[in-house]
């Protein structure tokens, strides 16, 4: 799983999705797409979007749900969070090194 992970965080536009999903949440695919057309002046198509979503769903950084017709883009940090787990930082308040 964090090879998935990984791999959908290496792409710049995934990574402007999960910013855009941070700044609302609970967006439908016409939405992101016109935010990352608008906002950030990229010219991707709808496809292209919806196989980046598709990548960042698999990895676990996006959840959907369907209301009716309509499809919803939630961000899921849950798998940043495994990461973060992984590699703790040291205690800063533990002893240094080189003291007895």
């Amino acid at each position: 799983m964090a090879d998935d992970l990984f791999k959908a965080l290496a792409d710049p536009t995934r990574r402007t999705i999960l910013d855009e999903l941070t700044e609302k949440s609970g967006q439908t695919l016409f939405e992101i797409c016109s935010r990352l057309t608008m906002k950030h002046q990229l010219g991707i198509s709808r496809q292209a979007v919806s196989q980046h979503l598709a990548l960042l769903e698999a990895a676990g950084l996006v959840e959907t749900r369907r209301e009716g017709r309509c499809k919803f883009h939630d961000l899921n940090t849950a798998p940043l969070q495994r990461i973060a787990e992984r590699w703790p930082l040291p205690n800063p308040s533990g002893p240094e090194k080189g003291t007895p």
